[in-house]
């Protein structure tokens, strides 16, 4: 007993001193990194987004190439000077790729096999948005070819034997091709970030999930294919994720049996692509409906003012939908003017973007559903090669820079959200 007490006592004394080590100095390790920011998650209530009780109205834009750039040590730095941009501009969202299928640098090399050190990229990604406050919009694969998209998808079912038939289009109605895409989608859902330690379904920084970019099933007109491909797929999501809010992808066109498809429709084949806005979008398990503006895409033979007067229209129209039927937010996640037009001047460009977001704006002051933006596309300096007809390094034009900021500051006062963030707040009392 004697040896033991004795023993016993300088253990004690050893852990009282340890123990007081930790509670006067304990905290320095961890003071001396920044603190994560802290997040909620984005809700929807009715036509609204809500953060932390108070509406919420977006500002902000598209940069697909995220995940690309962030693979290549050299190439890194774009994605924090790309969002430490945004974030100086007061932009909040961030529309992205979280896909690659099939390729160079894919995600997916094959149904269900992945690169982890590109994993590690879009882990990068989501982890450096957070530091900088922008909430991310990540899309699951692309109805286009670029990135695989759909058409990789049916390659490999094709590769494999299993493949029905050799069209795009299979992708929506393929039992293998739809069991592969649930794969992806669980294991990116469910994919816990080697930076942050948190499972993407459960990061806030992540602000909703894009099921595709811009679907068509051009196959089935009557839109039934694609309508129940959207219905699984949703419900899918949902059952692994309740926490992120869900969109489809849309570009907005109504389909053979809406009354609006000759009345808003650009032109009649966009009402022939198997998708429709109104029905699409009135799936339970979709929280806002997607919008697309490309008028130099949809006519070949309208001025400029044209242009403007039809997109006035296409966004109203869509909001009316939302406000009326639909009773749920609208997004316009991509919106563009192509600097090919034969009459193009770098001033029309100011005046494309006004218009649409000045009737967003209007429609936010009355708690209307336009509940945001999002400009295609943003770059960097350096990144001619990846550029399209649409793109700008936003600081090289200043007028575009000027609006991009006053639609932050003014989406921002409408809810008094200017006080709570640091940036606005510095940012938007120089234009009061």
């Amino acid at each position: 007993m004697v040896a033991g007490n004795g023993l016993l006592y300088p253990i004690l004394g050893f852990a009282s001193c340890v123990a007081f080590i930790y509670m006067s100095f304990g905290d320095l390790k961890l003071s001396s990194f920044p603190k994560e920011p802290r997040l909620s998650f984005v809700e929807r209530n009715g036509t609204q987004f809500f953060l932390d009780g108070k509406p919420l109205y977006v500002n902000g834009w598209n940069s697909y190439w995220l995940m690309a750039h962030s693979v290549d040590e050299n190439t890194r730095p774009r994605i924090s000077a790309m969002l430490q941009a945004g974030a100086k501009m007061g932009l909040s969202v961030c529309r992205t790729w979280a896909f690659n299928d099939g390729g160079y640098d894919a995600l997916q090399i094959s149904p269900g096999q992945f690169d982890e050190r590109v994993f590690q990229a879009l882990d990068y990604v989501i982890a450096e948005a957070r530091q900088h406050g922008i909430r991310l919009l990540l899309s699951l694969v692309n109805n286009l070819q670029a990135y695989g998209g759909k058409t990789q998808y049916v390659k490999w079912a094709w590769q494999e034997g299993v493949g029905l038939s050799s069209s795009n289009d299979s992708f929506f109605f393929d039992p293998s091709i739809r069991k592969y895409f649930k794969n992806y989608v669980l294991t990116v859902l469910t994919r816990k970030n080697t930076i942050t330690g948190i499972e993407y379904r459960n990061d806030p920084t992540i602000f909703a999930w894009e099921l595709m970019n811009e679907p068509r099933c051009m196959s089935d007109p009557s839109g039934d294919t694609l309508q129940d491909w959207l219905e699984e797929m949703t419900a899918f999501i949902k059952s692994v994720d309740r926490n992120h809010l869900l969109t489809i992808g849309l570009e907005g066109f109504y389909g053979p049996k809406s009354p609006k498809k000759s009345t808003v429709n650009p032109e009649e084949w966009a009402s022939t692509l198997g998708s429709d806005f109104v029905r699409n979008s009135n799936i339970t398990n979709v929280d806002f409906t997607s919008v697309h503006i490309y008028p130099d895409h949809w006519f070949h033979d309208l001025g400029f003012e044209e242009k403007l007067s039809y997109v006035s229209k296409w966004v109203r129209s869509h909001i009316e939908d939302c406000d009326k039927e639909l009773k749920k937010p609208v997004m316009f996640t991509e919106y563009g003017l192509s600097n090919q037009n034969k009459d193009f001047e770098p001033s029309q460009r100011e005046k494309f973007y006004r218009t649409i977001l000045d009737i967003i704006y209007k429609s936010a002051k009355k708690k209307g559903s336009g509940a945001g933006a999002l400009v295609w596309q943003f770059f960097v300096e350096g990144m001619e090669e990846y550029n399209d007809d649409f793109g700008i390094v936003p600081w090289e034009s200043p007028s575009i820079y000027k609006l991009t900021v006053e639609q932050s500051c003014r989406l921002a006062r409408i809810r008094g959200r200017i006080q709570e963030n640091g940036n606005l707040k510095e940012l938007c009392s120089k234009r009061e």
